[in-house]
């Protein structure tokens, strides 16, 4: 009984609009004091769990997501990406596409996607004659990527929690992450083609003239593009760790913004240090009671009843794991992608290995059921972010969103599910995971 009045006291606090730090906060206060009447202890777990150098990595991706931003970077990414599509129909659309996972490869955060390419590409995508709506839900949607494409801050608090490789993390999501953005790509191209005859774009250019177009933007844009090849390639060729990684990209960015492009001030560096000061800082806060939370279920054997009960509907795996799909998609529309991972990761990882599912397996499926619980109405935190950015009203794109939603989204989420391969493929063939 304790426990139910516990998550509907997580659950109540989250929709009226109270902070998610807070939220998990009452709620372990509340379970700490009917379950342990001197729960002091836990603070020292509290503490233990967050002293971990794997967790030092993600104030350093957001400070780059943030230096991204304001050195020019994230723009050069986005004109690179336009060079090569914008002379289609509906290219403009695609770059976008690619510039939110190209982003979301360094800053790995879904909201900072949102911020950093929607304040660029919306206005510019209105101007060659994408409806505002339809420009709001491409970003929207688009900007979970970076919740799959790696480095993602999810990937790295999943890695954390549950004592999994984070690297082999990154890998199990790179193939869901590319084959998504490609559906959203053809969706795009479908829907300007058959929607929007009014689209503008440039000129068709002869094949020497494409080339030079595309040598210039990669001219220019060069030092933008070398930043996720040196981070990722860093990562997977052993050189760095994540948290080393992520230390590397900020000094990168700071180089670049200050030296080589010369669009970071003293002011704006600042600025983007304050921000990432703030929401590492609610990050850390919510990390703290999370790891409370979750250990107090934990001792109150929260995990193992919910294998039991779910066992109990039934034993067959598909259906045990369409159960979870829909138990995470329910969470991640009621929270965001990393409280919603730190809280889920350690309560199911016991029922997925019970039916035979690895840890890294399932870090794929979490990443993807909760991406697209960000996007899904009636909270859609992510959904909502971006109609603040786009200066939309909710009502205007939801529709448009539901489209890439059921055509983009759950495709990967069943093949990500069902079919192993398809996201342990590269773990098993660099890493060697069994």
């Amino acid at each position: 009984m304790h426990i139910i009045i516990d998550i509907v006291i997580l659950i109540l606090t989250i929709v009226l609009g109270v902070p998610v730090p807070f939220c998990f906060m009452a709620a372990a206060l509340y379970m700490g004091i009917v379950a342990f009447p001197d729960f002091s202890f836990l603070m020292t777990v509290g503490f233990r769990a967050l002293n971990s150098l794997t967790l030092l990595s993600i104030p350093f991706f957001i400070i780059a997501g943030m230096l991204m931003s304001s050195s020019g970077i994230a723009e050069r990414l986005t004109s690179f990406a336009d060079s090569i599509l914008g002379r289609m129909k509906g290219g403009l659309g695609a770059a976008t596409i690619w510039a939110c996972a190209i982003f979301g490869a360094i800053s790995g955060t879904a909201s900072s996607a949102v911020a950093a390419i929607g304040t660029i590409m919306i206005p510019k995508l209105e101007e060659r004659g994408y409806p505002r709506y339809y420009s709001t839900a491409i970003v929207s949607c688009s900007a979970i990527l970076g919740q799959l494409i790696p480095p993602s801050v999810p990937m790295i608090l999943y890695g954390w929690v549950t004592q999994t490789s984070v690297t082999a993390c990154f890998l199990a999501t790179i193939i869901p992450g590319i084959t998504m953005a490609t559906i959203y790509s053809i969706i795009n191209f479908y829907m300007v083609k058959r929607n929007f005859p009014l689209v503008s774009v440039e000129p068709p250019a002869p094949g020497i003239e494409k080339l030079r177009i595309v040598a210039r933007a990669t001219k220019r844009s060069i030092w933008s593009l070398l930043m996720p090849i040196i981070i990722l390639g860093a990562i997977y060729g052993g050189a760095t760790t994540p948290t080393e990684a992520a230390a590397v990209a900020v000094t990168y960015s700071v180089v670049v913004g200050f030296l080589i492009y010369r669009e970071l001030n003293i002011k704006s560096f600042f600025s983007s240090l304050t921000d990432a000061a703030t929401t590492s800082g609610v990050i850390i806060l919510m990390l703290f009671f999370v790891t409370i939370l979750g250990r107090l279920y934990t001792m109150q054997r929260v995990p193992m009843t919910i294998a039991n009960f779910l066992l109990s509907i039934s034993d067959n795996k598909v259906v045990i794991l369409l159960m979870v799909n829909v138990f995470l998609i329910i969470i991640g529309m009621l929270m965001d992608d990393l409280s919603g991972t730190m809280l889920v990761a350690p309560l199911l990882l016991p029922l997925m290995t019970q039916i035979g599912i690895h840890p890294v397996h399932f870090a794929a499926i979490l990443g993807t059921n909760l991406g697209l619980g960000n996007v899904t109405p009636p909270t859609a935190p992510i959904l909502y972010l971006g109609g603040r950015i786009g200066k939309v009203q909710f009502n205007e794109y939801i529709s448009t969103a539901l489209i890439f939603m059921v055509f983009g989204n759950l495709p990967v989420i069943i093949l990500t599910t069902y079919f192993p391969w398809f996201s342990m493929f590269l773990p098993q063939l660099i890493m060697g995971v069994k």
